[in-house]
């Protein structure tokens, strides 16, 4: 398995400037490379990445996308005089040449090839291009946006052509809409592949199951500042309802922001209700993520406010896809205080570091809610995933005043506008928290007849006098068992270490698991002032735990719980269990991770119950979805006799990727009613379940 993080940088590419005036262009300079590269190299991340040396595309490479008489077009810019660059700019939008910027685009786009190869050819795990210009606006024959090649376009038709890749996800979290990218793959069908996809079943009468074929091999997703066509680039075919092209259908897949100011919690509402579920059921071989970082606190063009730690967020969650295959090539970013924090918080995250906690997440926006509401009534004839999504497009959306009427914005709109405009200006924000890593990044505690895996310290089990004479209160059965009480006090002694960051994580297989659960949530610090459980199979949960809120329990079983179910005790009844794998990720992706968000939990526990009947891949899946928690304190408890999934599961503990789960079929549809009646219950406590605007009473007003 490939490990380490490629870092592609060349200085080469700061040596291109705007050469005369124009507002709409003075934002682009050459600092944006430098100031990211400097952030990386004083945060010691450069020294830890693999550094690739960038190369030039070449000409059959760049024509994978662009046109000839495009290409042959650009090649003049060289030689051309001040005036005839001029001249040569105004034929497109929004973009300036310059004598260097052809080298300058062949090296960008050579750059996210070289990644491509890293990546593809196991030299490396992932990593992440500073290329300059960016790429995601350029279309076959035209320049735009500051793009000349799309950089990202091309590295997904490379690696098609090079290495046979038949799925590519790109992800486009850039605050402007990358129309180039889309313009490219809306009606793409190269890449057939046979795995049929069942988009509705009945188990209770003979209905004929309808089966979508895939035919398309690139799934793009983009969200991007809109405000219903106001917004640069100001096209149609940027809003919810572009779902794609005949046999590209549902392979496009847009988001638009309707206003400014939008959060981590509206970013994170997006990711969960519509990106990861779709992905998952796409499973892509290879995830490219145009990477700009406009959308983050600060900056002039997109004016929102979601902190640059976001950005080590949605990394970590895509990593999880592809078998950790990720390229993340930067595309915008013009506040240069942001912009290196948030380039500094991906690449920490691509080196595996624990992630940051994110304090003080409610739910989405109204605005962002009924753009999540539109986009999944337009996608959900696409994706089985969606299928349950009953609620119709938005009928009336709060924020449609705002909309450019004849070319004209009201006077009292020009106001608010140039308001928020001096606002955005003015946004202070903290810092990025540090990430150190623990010394030990994981520890079992484990019977003396099982193997410790590799990169794993074992912990021996050992009676530690002061934790043992709190345990014997609890623990009346177990006070005369030498043995048990071992166990017990050398998980809480483990707890303590991972409290001080000592140790990462930690997994221990025990006599019984619930026993061993409630020993450790009974008697971890004060100062642990939450604690999530995930419990995974049937058994019964004693409620009383949670009752305090100090304790979250969420359990995916089989069995409807007998317990009182609360906003601290969430208990998911599947009907084949654990061992359906697209209920179970369901269940996951759409409660448990917007609810462990918003929890925010200083501890992880993940109990896997006795037969439990998860499989190892999703088992692995889920693990490491829960590290994007708690800073990656997590404490896994399996029976005994599962010591077969010690090695997987420290594996994930340790930072390697969970494998992919191929593609999923759509959910049962008692699944899928139980889960959504639960998600309706719970989302007047937990908000980042909230998926519709029609429940707006605790909808977030930014």
């Amino acid at each position: 398995m490939a490990h380490g993080t490629a870092l592609i940088y060349d200085e080469e590419m700061t040596k291109y400037k705007l050469l005369w005036v124009d507002p709409a262009c003075k934002i682009e300079v050459p600092e944006r490379l430098s100031v990211s590269y400097e952030a990386l190299v004083r945060n010691g991340l450069a020294d830890r990445c693999v550094s690739i040396p960038v190369r030039e595309a070449t000409d059959a490479e760049i024509l994978l996308v662009h046109s000839d008489e495009y290409l042959e077009a650009v090649k003049k810019t060289p030689y051309m005089t001040l005036e005839d660059l001029k001249e040569f700019t105004l034929q497109f939008g929004d973009v300036y040449f310059h004598p260097n910027i052809y080298r300058c685009a062949k090296l960008a786009a050579g750059s996210a090839l070289q990644l491509v190869d890293s990546v593809m050819m196991e030299r490396v795990r992932n990593g992440m291009a500073l290329v300059r210009p960016p790429g995601h606006h350029s279309m076959r024959s035209a320049a735009s946006g500051f793009c000349v090649f799309n950089n990202v376009a091309i590295a997904a038709r490379y690696a098609k052509q090079k290495y046979g890749v038949k799925r590519v996800l790109i992800v486009d979290w850039d605050i402007h809409h990358g129309q180039g990218v889309q313009y490219c793959f809306e009606d793409d069908p190269r890449g057939v592949f046979g795995k049929g996809r069942i988009i509705f079943g009945c188990l209770k009468c003979n209905i004929l199951v309808f089966v979508l074929f895939i035919f398309n091999s690139v799934l793009y997703f983009s969200w991007h500042r809109y405000e219903h066509q106001k917004f640069w680039p100001q096209l149609r075919e940027s809003d919810y309802d572009s779902v794609g092209k005949e046999k590209g259908a549902g392979f496009n897949i847009n988001l638009p922001w309707n206003q400014v100011g939008m959060e981590n919690s509206d970013y994170l509402s997006v990711f969960c209700h519509v990106l990861l579920p779709v992905a998952y059921e796409f499973c892509p071989d290879l995830v490219l993520v145009c990477a700009g970082f406009d959308s983050a606190i600060g900056d002039p063009e997109g004016e929102m406010c979601a902190t640059p730690d976001i950005f080590a967020h949605l990394t970590h969650l895509l990593m999880n896809l592809a078998g950790g295959r990720l390229c993340a090539v930067l595309e915008g970013g013009y506040n240069l205080t942001s912009l290196p924090q948030s380039v500094c918080q991906t690449v920490q995250t691509l080196l595996g570091d624990p992630l940051p906690q994110l304090a003080n997440l409610s739910g989405p926006c109204r605005s962002a809610l009924e753009s999540l509401q539109c986009l999944r009534s337009a996608q959900k004839q696409y994706w089985g995933s969606l299928k349950h999504t009953a609620s119709p497009t938005a009928a009336n959306i709060s924020t449609k005043r705002i909309r450019i009427a004849e070319g004209e914005v009201e006077e009292e709109e020009k106001t608010e506008l140039g308001e928020e405009e001096k606002n955005s200006e003015e946004k202070v924000w903290h810092e990025p928290p540090k990430r150190p890593c623990p010394p030990i990044r994981a520890a079992s505690v484990l019977p003396d007849d099982v193997a410790c895996p590799d990169g794993c310290k074992r912990i021996t089990k050992d009676i530690h006098p002061l934790v043992v004479s709190r345990l014997k209160d609890h623990l009346v059965q177990e006070a005369e068992d030498g043995d048990a009480l071992a166990t017990f006090s050398t998980l809480v002694s483990l707890v303590q270490k991972m409290e001080k960051n000592e140790v990462g994580s930690g997994l221990a297989l025990v006599g019984d698991v619930i026993k061993a659960m409630m020993c450790v949530v009974q008697h971890v610090s004060p100062d642990l002032n939450r604690v999530l459980v995930v419990c995974v199979g049937n058994g019964k949960i004693p409620s009383h735990i949670s009752r305090d809120g100090k304790v979250l329990v969420l359990q995916i079983s089989s069995d409807a719980s007998e317990e009182q179910q609360s906003k601290h005790y969430i208990s998911v009844c599947l009907q084949k269990g654990c061992c359906n794998t697209s209920g179970f990720m369901q269940a996951v992706l759409g409660l448990l991770l917007p609810v462990g968000y918003e929890y925010n939990p200083d501890l992880v526990v993940l109990v896997r119950m006795p037969d439990s009947g998860v499989c190892d891949v999703v088992w692995k899946q889920l693990t490491g979805l829960l590290q994007s928690f708690a800073k990656g304190h997590t404490l896994v408890l399996m029976q005994e006799k599962e010591n077969s999934c010690v090695g997987p599961t420290a594996s994930i503990l340790l930072g390697d990727p969970a494998p992919p789960l191929e593609t999923l079929q759509a959910p049962d549809r008692e699944d899928v009613d139980a889960v959504e009646r639960l998600r309706r219950r719970l989302q007047a406590d937990w908000k980042l379940l909230q998926t519709t605007s029609e429940y707006t009473s605790g909808a977030v007003q930014h």
